[in-house]
């Protein structure tokens, strides 16, 4: 194992990456209040990156999430909530 020096972000740069990502989409958003919620977030949002999240481009879904077409002309788009409602997944639902 090679080990990284103290504050040397260029050295584990997909961690940096990650925690960043982290931060951005998520902690920048809530307000923490305390170690147990903490974890709960992270839980959920390592569920949802993992999962369901979009990494680069349209089309680029994880694994066991496909690419859904637009079943009929008369479906709309709805928001599946994620992350407590903080990110949604979107699908197809026929209009009523």
């Amino acid at each position: 194992m090679l080990r990284t020096a103290y504050r040397s972000l260029w050295q584990n740069a997909f961690a940096e990456r990650w925690v960043g990502t982290f931060r951005h989409e998520l902690l920048d958003h809530v307000i923490v209040v305390g170690d147990g919620h903490l974890r709960l977030l992270l839980a959920s949002y390592v569920a949802y990156y993992n999962r369901e999240r979009l990494h680069t481009v349209l089309g680029d879904s994880p694994d066991g999430r496909p690419s859904e077409a637009r079943p009929s002309p008369s479906a709309k788009a709805a928001a599946l909530p994620r992350v407590g409602g903080l990110h949604h997944r979107y699908t197809w639902r026929q209009a009523a």
